[in-house]
């Protein structure tokens, strides 16, 4: 039997490097892309063990994808179909996309490539907020491409949104919240801002950061307790507009689960294409050159190579299995890794079940809504050793 396969392409390029961006992207000419393409392709097609694997979801991510033409990413999807003989009739497609960067032409290359979803990096609806972050479109920009891609004939869509950003308040992050949904997107990912060394927000903001760390008022970024307000708010708002929260930061539609991201997080093999892309072949993990330069030489024998102990999966699938609303299952791990998790966790468990913060119903052990908002401190209880 053929084993489930995701794959990811990592496009690193971006029209301008946004200032909370610690991602590998970057800007780039239009011959070094090109020239990135031709070797992403040829790494693809070096790839061996292709006919023992069935794909189910392939994920374009950045960067931006959409700054490319719409035939390389064309290029791109025809080397996948040709190396991967078997991927399933309704795999998820997704590209990430940045309003400013598609058009219609665009757009329906990718229908004809076999795109079916497409994830759209908002972040703000308030054209202030849009401009402290270095995006490059308008809310309004953002509404034009998203009636485009409906009238184009995509039926999922997620949008990204941003929360905790310098200058926003809690009543502006409601009205953003309220903005998206009244458009009707499939998905919707709510992310809190973290301010990430090496970021131009980093060197802006980092004193602040600290200041609120320290349970003092800071000067630009919301308080401890506003970013709590748009926390709860975020559930709340799209609960009432029929989103359901199926992990911490993500909430769809019913039967719309980015089902990349959950194959991610019950760590499905996986393959990455591209400059800096990381693979999980159980137990291996592999991760390409970060090096540009290095990668437009086609050395893709220049990577990372970790293998991971019975420990290293057994924390993984805690640590990631647990941002799911539906945790984990008991049996599915007890199969896989041949002793129960109640006996290798057995304090932390009885601790953390004591406090509130993790339950267990049945076949699955999760988060309860206390542990899921102090979910960082929850999980940092399941490193082992």
């Amino acid at each position: 039997m053929k084993k489930e396969l995701e794959l990811y392409l990592h496009i690193p390029f971006c029209v301008r490097k946004c200032a909370y961006c610690d991602f590998l992207s970057f800007p780039a000419e239009k011959e070094i892309q090109k020239q990135y393409v031709n070797c992403l392709i040829e790494e693809i097609r070096q790839f061996d063990l292709a006919e023992d694997y069935v794909v189910s979801t392939i994920f374009f991510g950045g960067g931006t994808p959409s700054v490319l033409e719409g035939s390389e990413i064309m290029r791109i999807m025809q080397a996948i179909r040709e190396r991967f003989p078997d991927i399933r009739e309704d795999a998820e497609i997704t590209i990430e996309c940045n309003p400013g960067t598609l058009t219609e032409e665009k757009l329906q290359i990718y229908q004809k490539a076999g795109i079916n979803r497409l994830s759209l990096g908002l972040q703000s609806a308030d054209q202030e907020e849009l401009k402290l972050l270095g995006r490059i479109h308008t809310y309004n920009q953002f509404k034009e491409n998203f009636y485009l891609a409906r009238r184009i004939g995509f039926a999922n869509i997620n949008v990204d949104l941003m929360s905790a950003l310098p200058g926003q308040s809690v009543e502006s992050y409601r009205c953003t919240l309220k903005k998206v949904c009244e458009l009707g997107p499939e998905h919707i990912s709510a992310y809190s801002l973290i301010i990430e060394d090496g970021t131009l927000f980093a060197k802006r903001y980092r004193p602040d950061a600290a200041k609120r760390e320290a349970g003092e008022k800071p000067q630009f970024l919301p308080s401890e307790d506003e970013e709590r307000q748009m926390y709860e708010d975020t559930a709340e708002i799209l609960s009432e507009y029929g989103y359901h929260r199926y992990e911490i930061s993500n909430y769809a539609k019913a039967g719309y689960v980015c089902r990349h991201n959950v194959g991610y997080w019950k760590r499905v093999d996986y393959i990455g294409f591209g400059l800096g892309a990381s693979t999980l072949q159980n137990p291996l993990r592999y991760k390409n050159t970060d090096d540009l330069q290095e990668y437009l030489n086609r050395d893709f024998s220049k990577k990372e190579l970790l293998v991971l102990t019975k420990d290293n999966q057994i924390e993984e699938t805690l640590f990631l299995g647990l941002r799911m609303m539906e945790g984990v299952s008991l049996s599915a791990f007890e199969e896989h890794f041949h002793c129960p998790l109640t006996v290798i966790y057995q304090r932390e468990i009885q601790k953390l079940t004591e406090k509130g913060l993790l339950r267990i119903e049945e076949d699955r052990i999760s988060l309860t809504k206390k542990g899921i908002d102090l979910s960082n401190m929850v999980l940092s209880e399941f490193l082992l050793g």
